[in-house]
């Protein structure tokens, strides 16, 4: 009898720690999954800003231009330019705190916390 009751301690006991160890590796792999999904996003937010940035870049010297030409003055011409970005950069700030930084915070929460179905038929499984 002793060497039974020792026997069902020892398998429970390998049991349990293969369970631990096993949602420890499911954990480790949904972080990997989770993490790697946030970074190719920012990645992709990364090169996105830099190609738009360059087009805004170039336009804008060309609008200065644009206005330098119906103006008659450089000065006046890249003047109203800097005027409307001006404009842009209030714009921006007035609407950050309200609507860009929630839009922010909901997409970068949601990679970490959406449901995924490839998960949780591993959970079924077990």
């Amino acid at each position: 009898m002793q060497n039974q009751s020792e026997n069902y301690f020892d398998e429970t006991y390998d049991l349990v720690k293969k369970y631990a160890d096993e949602r420890l590796l499911l954990l480790k792999i949904q972080t990997a999954k989770k993490t790697s999904e946030l970074i190719s996003k920012l990645i992709l937010i990364f090169i996105s800003s830099m190609l738009f940035f360059f087009m805004l870049f170039f336009l804008s010297i060309m609008l200065g231009y644009f206005f330098a030409e119906k103006t008659g003055s450089m000065i006046y011409g890249f003047g109203i330019v800097a005027g409307i970005y001006f404009l842009l950069f209030v714009l921006f700030l007035a609407l950050f705190k309200g609507i860009i930084s929630k839009k922010i915070k909901d997409s970068t929460t949601a990679v970490f916390f959406e449901n995924n179905n490839q998960f949780d038929s591993l959970d079924d499984e077990e």
